[in-house]
This record gives structure tokens, C-alpha cells and sequence, in this order.
């Protein structure tokens, strides 16, 4: 017998009152509201690279004022948004000041965020022979938006601000199909070419002057469980790269024990759960590759074709 539409929705709502973890309801005020950092952080990209990320022409006349003028908007939406983050709408004093003090921070460090934006665009023009100009880099490169939005949302997680730098870095996955978690440690000059697939684990640590093509993953190989068969959260997971080192596509690296040594070349497709050691270079032995001519196929008649005889 097919339930009635009425039937399905007292049913739909008896699940809202029952636990498991997913029903807010009446407290989902609190939760921050993933449009509004969607939109902060188009205002944030705008703020990186002014002139480049908004309809608005912006002369250097007027650069100090629209600067100052983002700020203050980006501070009153951010601040609800943290306030929601840390579970108090309307907010408290103590909560109001908890997100004073955590968008202060935030804003004095971003001119050493922009400064590694620009290191970040020095390594895509040196490491991209297509790449004609900065301009091309900053308009047209998904791996730039995917760093520079992890680098913003970074400052955010080590201040252990809940949810938002975690929005962040999806909104820039669901954009440019590079997955960087805002816990990632990344240096200066980080370059990743193409990009899409490419997975970059919480714990991670990347040194300066890498580089990454796509569908590379730096993941984790196994996960600790406690005494009731639980998954044990925290702990370094994921792998740790050195500097100056290039890995290329499909390659999978594994484990917070792995260690990819400095100046180190990892090939394509390669699969890795232990450490390389610095200068080295890791690639499959090629199997044999073989070229021949087609055989030529022996022309059908028509009454072959289409005979059902």
C-alpha cells in the first residue's frame, strides 16, 4: 500500500525529533550561514587582488577608501558569522568580544597572506610554460583561488574557529575541483598545475618551492581506533614534502610518517606509504611499449552488410 504524501511528511517530521545528530531545528541559528562566507569569500578573493575579481573599476585614486570600505563590510558579516561559529546568536559580551579579537587577528594578517600570494603567482608564471602574464595567473587559474582561500581560511583554523575555514576551502573545492583542507601547512611558492583532483590532507605539510600536478593526493593511510572501535580524531595523518619538490600526476602519498625528502621527483601514477629520501627520484619501471599498424579489415559488401541470411 503506497503512503499518502501527508502519510510521508508526518513520518519525515517524526525523524526531525529523533537524535542522531543531524536535526537543528530550533537551535540552527547558531550555525553560520555557508551563503554568507560564500559571499565573504568573494569579498575576500577582491580584497586579494583588487581590480581582478569584481565588475567595479578600481583607479588608485580611489584604492585606500573601497579598501577600508571592504574591510568594514567584510567585519560586520564575518563577525554574525563567528558569533554563529561559537554558538552564541544573539551574541554575548563575552562571545562579541571573542570575535573582535578573532577578526583583528585575522585582518592583521592578511598583507603576509597577499605576500605569499605573491610568491604563489611567481612560482605558477616560472612553473607554467603556457602562462603568459600575472594577469592570465590571477584571473584564469583555479589553483590560485584554491591556495589563496586555504591560506585565508588557515589563519582562521589556528585560531580553532569552528566551521568557517572548513566552508571556505569547500566553497573553493566545489569551484575549482582542488580539495586543500584549512589545516594544511603550506610554504612560500606553492604551485599546482591544472589541479583538478588534487586532495590535500588536514595534517599535511608542504615545504617551499613545491609543486603538484593534478589528481595528487596526500592522504591518510590508516586511521587509530579507541576501546568502543572508534575512530580516534587529531594526530598526524597525513604526509609531510620538502622543499623543492615536484610530484607528478596520479600520484598517491600516504601516511603521517611519510616524509618526501627535499629536491625529490615522485612520477606519474606512483603509489606511496613510506619515506623517500632527499634528492631522490620514484617511478614505475615502463613496461614494454609497443607500436604496430592496424590490421586492415577486409571490406564488407553491402549484401554482407545487411543480409540477415
Amino acid at each position: 500500500m503506497h503512503k499518502s504524501e501527508d502519510d510521508a511528511v508526518d513520518e519525515l517530521l517524526q525523524t526531525y525529533g529523533e537524535t542522531g545528530g543531524i536535526n537543528y531545528l530550533d537551535a540552527a541559528a547558531t550555525l553560520p550561514s555557508r551563503l554568507s562566507i560564500e559571499t565573504a569569500c568573494t569579498d575576500l578573493m577582491s580584497l586579494m587582488f583588487p581590480g581582478f575579481r569584481s565588475e567595479q573599476v578600481v583607479s588608485s585614486e580611489d584604492l585606500a577608501e573601497i579598501t577600508r570600505v571592504r574591510v568594514r563590510n567584510l567585519r560586520a558579516r564575518l563577525k554574525t558569522e563567528i558569533c554563529r561559529s561559537l554558538g552564541k546568536i544573539p551574541p554575548n559580551e563575552a562571545t562579541e568580544l571573542q570575535a573582535d579579537k578573532c577578526l583583528s587577528d585575522f585582518f592583521a594578517e592578511l598583507p603576509n597572506v597577499r605576500r605569499l600570494l605573491w610568491t604563489d603567482i611567481d612560482a605558477a608564471f616560472e612553473g607554467d610554460p603556457a602562462a603568459r602574464s600575472y594577469e592570465e595567473i590571477i584571473l584564469a587559474y583555479p589553483s590560485l583561488e584554491a591556495i589563496a582561500i586555504q591560506r585565508m581560511a588557515h589563519v582562521l583554523y589556528e585560531m580553532n574557529l569552528p566551521l568557517i575555514p572548513r566552508i571556505m576551502t569547500e566553497w573553493a573545492h566545489s569551484r575549482t575541483g582542488i580539495d586543500i583542507h584549512p589545516g594544511a601547512k603550506i610554504g612560500s611558492h606553492f604551485f599546482i598545475d591544472h589541479g583538478t583532483g588534487v586532495v590535500i590532507g588536514e595534517t599535511s605539510e608542504i615545504g617551499k618551492r613545491v609543486k603538484l600536478y593534478h589528481s595528487v593526493t596526500l592522504g591518510a593511510r590508516s586511521f587509530q581506533k579507541d576501546e568502543h572501535g572508534k575512530i580516534k580524531k587529531g594526530g598526524k595523518r597525513h604526509p609531510t614534502v620538502e622543499d623543492d619538490v615536484t610530484i607528478y600526476p596520479g600520484s598517491t602519498i600516504l601516511g603521517g610518517q611519510s616524509v618526501i625528502g627535499a629536491r625529490s621527483t615522485i612520477g606519474g601514477n606512483v603509489f606511496l606509504v613510506q619515506s623517500v629520501p632527499a634528492d631522490s627520484l620514484v617511478y614505475y619501471e615502463e613496461k614494454q611499449l609497443r607500436i604496430v599498424p592496424k590490421r586492415k579489415k577486409k571490406p564488407t559488401s553491402s549484401r554482407d552488410e545487411f543480409s540477415s541470411e
